[in-house]
């Protein structure tokens, strides 16, 4: 008789430590950027730093106690992204005419944030309870999505139509639904990816879909036209698209569903370019920016602060962010660039990275369909979204209006940002925590705080 041994480890030591160390990141930018400018600390400095480490040790605690084999490096990704994003925006809000504080705004959207990932951490166990309803979480979705279309409802801000005005508060309902529909199409894939995965014809090598099965990718397709036609919005149309197309990619594993899928947002981009003059104003502003100087502003203000913070940056307040229009928000990215330098960027752009390959290790570790298809979708989510938009502030694609999650100025992608972290989190416990003691005789016993020891007996032939 021979013994294997599985050892689980929990890692929450490994997360303590590597949170302190994110946590660090957005104070000391804080306190550099006052140095610089002012040659001196805040006086509120401890006070927020108290906080700050307070509202981010909760946290940990929190996961501690109720997801104790969760991924551990992801929590300290968004800490640190989290963080530096708020010392960029207080450090723009420290340019005058006029002052503004903002970054206190932003503070307090990070803790509902924290306090909706505490929710979903909290009373979210299973993942698969979200599994229940696919075609009206998919209902739900769209209807969010075209919400800003409704009129008296909807509003129009920077060209785009992609917010809601209610009481006085405006809110971009597409952040949620990003999270609706990736949980909508997780599920409605699980169940139906035999038969979207059935061959039809062939061609150039690869096997399309058959014409019967088209439907759902044709929906979606529609769907992202209405909101790249009628909202002005194209890069919430390619983030819910690519979305779909990625995850029924993964779903099916034929490469025929990707070759079409791209096609028809080729096509649809093709159209809109011909129909929709804020397309054409944006590939103008992609390939010749200087012909319009006034139109694009933003653009050509990135590409001189990239110029002069060069590799290293000017340093924390010693840039001029505040050129750049709406740099707290779409071109938070330039501002990071111009004060950290490139490679500082590249830094950052690496965080987003970790946070995408723990994604998609999640999705290869979890034991059932829907978890895989939900890991896959989220993780690609930020991916398509850190790409899209810092890709457009660096002229490597037209500019979309997408956010730069957890750094860019706004309530609505900091909180749904957050909610998607928690339900990360929530699959990587029930990937990596061990098998509930069945039938066979395994006998399980904890030899620390962060590891456990199934001992499994076999038989040797």
């Amino acid at each position: 008789m021979a013994t294997d041994q599985f050892v689980y480890r929990r890692r929450r030591t490994v997360e303590l430590l590597m949170d302190l160390f994110a946590l660090c990141f957005g104070p000391a930018a804080w306190a550099l950027t006052s140095l610089n400018l002012h040659g001196a600390v805040p006086s509120s400095w401890p006070v927020v730093c108290g906080v700050w480490f307070a509202l981010g040790l909760a946290l940990h605690l929190v996961v501690r106690w109720r997801l104790p084999y969760a991924d551990p490096l992801l929590l300290p990704c968004v800490l640190l992204l989290n963080g530096l994003g708020l010392a960029m925006i207080h450090r723009i809000d420290q340019i005058p005419d006029p002052v503004r504080h903002d970054a206190s705004t932003q503070l307090l959207w990070t803790v509902l944030g924290m306090v909706l990932f505490s929710l979903v951490v909290v009373f979210l166990r299973d993942h698969r309870r979200l599994q229940r309803f696919p075609y009206l979480l998919f209902l739900a979705g769209l209807f969010l999505l075209l919400l800003p279309l409704v009129p008296g409802l909807g509003v129009d801000q920077y060209g785009a139509r992609i917010w809601i005005r209610v009481a006085g508060y405006s809110f971009q309902p597409a952040e949620v639904a990003k999270i609706v529909l990736a949980v909508a199409f997780a599920a409605y894939l699980t169940d139906h990816r035999e038969v979207l995965a059935l061959a039809g014809r062939r061609f150039a090598g690869i096997e399309f879909p058959r014409l019967r099965d088209l439907g759902p990718i044709l929906v979606m397709w529609l769907a992202s036209l209405a909101v790249l036609v009628f909202q002005n919005d194209l890069g919430t149309s390619l983030l819910f698209f690519g979305l779909f197309v990625m995850m029924l990619y993964v779903a099916t594993e034929k490469g025929g569903w990707a070759v079409l899928g791209i096609a028809l947002f080729v096509a649809g981009g093709a159209l809109a370019y011909q129909f929709a003059g804020h397309v054409r104003v944006r590939v103008g502003a992609w390939l010749h920016p200087f012909d319009d100087y006034e139109r694009n502003l933003q653009v050509i203000s990135a590409q001189f602060g990239y110029a002069w913070g060069g590799l290293t940056g000017r340093g924390w307040g010693l840039g001029r962010p505040g050129l750049t229009p709406l740099s707290k928000s779409d071109f938070i990215a330039g501002a990071i660039g111009e004060e950290v330098g490139v490679l500082g960027l590249m830094a950052v752009v690496m965080v987003y990275a970790l946070i995408v390959a723990r994604s998609l290790r999640m999705a290869l570790a979890a034991h059932e369909a829907f978890g895989k298809l939900l890991a896959c979708g989220l993780g690609f989510v930020f991916a398509l979204q850190v790409f899209a938009i810092i890709g457009g502030v660096t002229r490597l694609l037209p500019l979309t209006g997408l956010t730069t999650p957890f750094m860019s100025q706004g309530g609505s992608s900091m909180i749904s940002n957050w909610v998607i972290v928690a339900v990360l989190l929530v699959i990587s416990h029930q990937a990596r925590r061990p098998p509930v003691a069945a039938a066979a005789p395994v006998e399980a016993h904890l030899q620390d705080e962060d590891t456990m020891v199934i001992p499994v007996v076999r038989g040797q032939a």
